[in-house]
């Protein structure tokens, strides 16, 4: 495995990491702005787990979701993919850390190292996909209700929550990627062996002068 590569890889998939941490709990998944006068714009903004008001004033009023079964099925299935994405991230990162080189956990075997390091680039790749999948999808919806004329509701927009998951996800899966391809999983380099002639070799104590010069005939001189 390329050191390098693997500190590489681990920072991407820190950075991924967290960024998918704060992209979570991140208000602003969809915005919409309420326009009037200066008293009565409003900007409600929503994420999976509530729904927010603010107005000019600076004041800001939030109620989360009521019911989890009430809800529409992308949000749930994006909130069970952002938590896979989370568990994957957090479990990648720790058989990363153990799995690089430069790390003194695991001793000197660096078959196994290689084989952690390779399962924490597949962990990272994983958590990737969830929070690509979980935003997307997300978004999808959001285009979906605002070019909709028969939508009756309030029109939304993209929030720069869906940005940072976004970036979060590709980040994870250059990391991911790069930490999965870097290492050899368990494989052990084979030496090749100097070339040898074909043909009998003989072992044994060299001939003498005298028995090497009667082996040769008359005839051998001219």
């Amino acid at each position: 495995m390329d050191p390098i590569v693997e500190v590489v890889a681990l920072i991407l998939g820190f950075i991924g990491w967290v960024m998918v941490g704060i992209t979570l709990p991140n208000r602003y998944w969809r915005t919409s702005t309420v326009d009037g006068n200066v008293i009565t714009t409003s900007t409600i903004y929503e994420n999976l787990w509530m729904s927010c008001a603010s107005d000019s004033t600076g004041v800001h009023n939030c109620r989360e979701f009521p019911s989890l079964l009430a809800l529409n099925g992308y949000i749930q299935a994006s909130r069970a993919l952002m938590i896979t994405s989370i568990v994957c991230g957090t479990f990648g990162l720790l058989l990363a850390l153990i799995g690089v080189q430069c790390s003194k956990a695991g001793g000197e075997n660096y078959v196994l190292k290689g084989r952690l390091a390779g399962t924490a680039g597949v962990l990272f790749i994983f958590q990737g996909l969830c929070t690509l999948i979980a935003v997307s999808w997300y978004a999808v919806n959001i285009t979906q209700e605002f070019f909709n004329p028969l939508h009756a509701g309030t029109r939304y927009e993209i929030g720069e929550g869906l940005y940072m998951g976004w970036c979060s996800a590709v980040l994870a899966i250059a990391g991911g990627a790069c930490l999965t391809c870097s290492c050899q999983m368990g494989t052990e380099e084979k030496y090749r062996l100097p070339y040898q002639a074909k043909g009998t070799v003989y072992s044994g104590p060299a001939p003498t002068r005298s028995v090497a010069a009667s082996t040769y005939g008359r005839n051998a001189y001219v």
